[in-house]
């Protein structure tokens, strides 16, 4: 692998910010219909799209939306969950915060506010992903 010979030392302006987000994560999980469970129940995601696979009830991928904002996640099967640390913008972290306390989750990173402006926690689900919610939504 060749790495770039000038490194990245500034911001940028968006040259689409008005546009919705294009990346779309893809988080597997060994079972998604649990996970899709969850998700909804907990955090609070909403199903958009459920992609059928290839036996019946099953689905090749499960698109969820936030609420809060333009973007979302995909959902995917795999036999075992890969590790992920997703961060997502939400407009009331110490709501969710107590949710997902009362839901016993592990919290890795008590809420707080941080020197950047953010009021934030990372909690981590049932199959070992890290979730870092706050309110800083990027600039």
């Amino acid at each position: 692998m060749t790495l770039p010979a000038t490194a990245v030392t500034a911001a940028v302006t968006p040259s689409s910010p008005d546009r919705p987000p294009t990346i779309w994560p893809s988080v597997p999980y060994p079972d998604p219909q649990a996970a899709i469970d969850f998700l909804v129940a907990t955090f609070g995601f909403e199903p958009t799209a459920l992609i059928p696979g290839d036996e019946p009830g099953r689905y090749a991928e499960i698109e969820l939306r936030w609420p809060h904002g333009s973007g979302g996640i995909i959902i995917r099967s795999w036999d075992r969950p890969a590790p992920n640390w997703l961060y997502v913008v939400t407009p009331d972290p110490d709501g969710l915060y107590e949710r997902v306390k009362a839901a016993g989750l592990e919290i890795t990173r008590e809420i707080e506010d941080t020197d950047y402006g953010s009021r934030t926690f990372t909690v981590v689900d049932p199959w070992s992903v890290s979730w870092t919610f706050g309110t800083y939504p990027g600039s």
